[in-house]
Order: C-alpha cells, then sequence, then structure tokens
C-alpha cells in the first residue's frame, strides 16, 4: 500500500504490498510554517496507521532533523513529532531520513531544482559559501529499499550519499552539462551538519565517487 502521488510514492511503487505501508504523503515544504499542513499529514498518518496496525510502516523523514540550525523549524519539528508516535506506536516500522532528493519534477524549491532553474533562466542568486548539502537520486530510494530495507524493522536510517556537497561543486556540474553560466553572489554564509551513516549507506554507495554521483545527476535530471 501506497499513501502519496508525488515523487517519493512513484519511487517506490515497484515494491508496493499488501503488507507494508509505504507513507509517502505529506509536507514537501521544508519552508513550510502554516500549522494546517502539518496537522493535515498528521491526522492521515494516525488514520491510516490504525486502519492498518498489522503491516509495517516505512516513513520518509528528513535529515534535517540533524541541522541544530532548525531545531525550532516547525517542519523539522513536525518530522520529530511524527517519528516519535511511529516509534511508540507502531509495532513493525523503518523510517528512512532522506537527504536532498534530486529527481524529474518534485518540489521546485528543492536545492537542486532551484539551482537548475536559476542558471536556466540566467537569474541571479545567492550563494553561500558555508553551505554543504547531501544529495540523493530519487531512484536511491528504491533501490536501497529493495536491496536493502524490506525485511528490516524497527530501525531508522540516514538515507543519502555520504558527502558533503559544496554549493560551488553542485553549481559547476549544472554549468558544465547546460553549457550555461550562473550569474551569483557569493555570500560568506550557510552552514551544514554532519551525519552518521551505517556501514551499509556506505557499502551501498561504495566504488562511486563525489564526482561522479553529481556528473550522473545531472545527466540524468537536466
Amino acid at each position: 500500500m501506497i499513501i502519496g502521488n508525488g515523487i517519493i510514492a512513484n519511487a517506490v511503487k515497484s515494491h508496493d504490498r499488501e503488507d507494508i505501508v509505504f507513507f509517502a504523503s505529506g509536507v514537501s515544504n521544508s519552508l513550510e510554517t502554516k500549522a494546517s499542513e502539518f496537522e493535515r499529514e498528521f491526522s492521515l498518518l494516525k488514520t491510516i496507521h490504525g486502519e492498518n496496525k498489522e503491516k509495517k510502516l516505512v516513513y520518509f523523514s528528513t535529515l534535517s532533523i540533524h541541522d541544530q540550525s532548525k531545531q525550532k523549524s516547525p517542519y523539522v519539528i513536525h518530522k520529530k513529532e511524527i517519528e516519535n508516535y511511529i516509534k511508540n506506536n507502531s509495532a513493525h516500522y523503518l523510517i528512512l531520513r532522506i537527504g536532498n532528493i534530486v529527481g524529474k519534477g518534485g518540489n521546485p524549491n528543492t536545492l537542486f531544482n532551484f539551482l537548475k532553474t536559476q542558471i536556466a533562466n540566467n537569474s541571479e542568486f545567492s550563494l553561500h559559501l558555508k553551505a554543504r548539502r547531501l544529495l540523493l537520486d530519487i531512484e536511491d530510494i528504491s533501490r536501497f529499499l529493495g536491496s536493502h530495507c524490506l525485511n528490516v524493522s524497527n530501525k531508522m536510517i540516514n538515507l543519502a550519499f555520504p558527502y558533503n556537497y559544496d554549493l560551488k561543486e553542485i553549481v559547476s556540474a549544472i554549468e558544465k552539462k547546460t553549457h550555461q553560466k550562473s550569474c551569483f553572489t557569493e555570500v560568506d554564509e550557510g552552514d551544514f551538519y554532519k551525519v552518521d551513516f551505517d556501514e551499509e549507506i556506505r557499502a551501498f554507495f561504495s566504488g562511486v565517487s563525489p564526482e561522479d554521483y553529481l556528473e550522473t545527476l545531472t545527466q540524468k535530471y537536466i
């Protein structure tokens, strides 16, 4: 059973089965502040879980929970509350904390989509020199579930390519693919957070360099 119709829901369609609930519906914009949006997701999750308590629940959370600068963000607070609810009320669950998704479509405000659009439109933007980001190919969610997670229960896993990309690296890769120069103003600001990745994550991405992973993303999604 798949709940949702967005980019993550579409990515896990090949794993759809009756004994697992993939909950991929809810707030996708990390800048959201409307309480009603968060309440809608929480209410739906409680309803779905209440009707399917015997099934394993797979929930997609966010790595930004590790970001100390966002601990008061309504989005992060909301995700923590849902994680705690699942851990306290579900007998069989898997929570995937995912990085900055890169794929076709999805939220236009995600980092990769934003930079791609700004460069394509020759729009000026601010680039925070101290910022670093963890990226994840949307197709890797499905691949990882297929090879590692369907038989894992009551666990929380950090899922992203285990490398913090400098924003200039990402911009340069997009420029290379599009043959367009970006127009940005450098700002001596930004932040990043460190994430501990399980050995299974490092093994999953083993043999792939940060440069190759980023080039693959630009080849596939630009």
